[in-house]
């Protein structure tokens, strides 16, 4: 889509430009102390609009790095004009730039792309630097969620996410069980 970049800033509201300048203040974008829940790659943002209909007393930020995929996003929430959400368009390393230290009380990594190349590890959603970060924005005890249907991903988060020593809750092989 040629035109991504103009058509995101036509929705302020809804697309937070610069996104750092909130960091440690995201309670106060929304205006509300409600719990603050993070998709990474959230894609065309299916998941958000449905939880955030489905919550509204939940905050929800979604990310996508790649703009064209969030105007299909924005195309998809906005019509709904849901007061408790925002999108983000940034790279998920750029996250400890945009949120406080424990900011995030859950975060969802929903179908991300699995990087099947032994050479693209680094850039797997459970890759430890990622992991890092998000460990870092996530309050003590929050909760990462992830769904998957690649077999190859999910056995490397599995053991990623192990060996990073978080605490594996609820494994499934049922891919229609809810996260939520």
């Amino acid at each position: 889509m040629k035109n991504a970049e103009q058509i995101i800033l036509q929705y302020p509201d809804l697309v937070i430009q610069n996104p750092e300048q909130h960091k440690g203040k995201w309670r106060e974008v929304f205006g509300n102390e409600n719990p603050l829940h993070l998709e990474v790659g959230m894609g065309k943002g299916q998941f958000i609009r449905d939880m955030a209909i489905k919550y509204p007393d939940i905050n929800f930020i979604g990310v996508e790095v790649v703009p064209s995929v969030l105007v299909k996003a924005i195309r998809k929430i906005e019509p709904e004009a849901l007061p408790n959400v925002k999108l983000l368009c940034v790279h998920a390393e750029q996250l400890a730039n945009i949120f406080a230290e424990g900011e995030v009380d859950q975060l969802y990594l929903n179908f991300s792309d699995p990087w099947p190349k032994k050479r693209h590890e680094k850039r797997r959603l459970t890759y430890q630097t990622f992991l890092m970060v998000f460990k870092q924005i996530l309050r003590p005890n929050g909760e990462i969620h992830l769904k998957t249907d690649n077999q190859g991903f999910f056995e490397y988060s599995l053991v990623s996410m192990t060996r990073f020593g978080m605490e594996l809750l609820d494994v499934s092989l049922n891919l229609h069980k809810r996260l939520d």
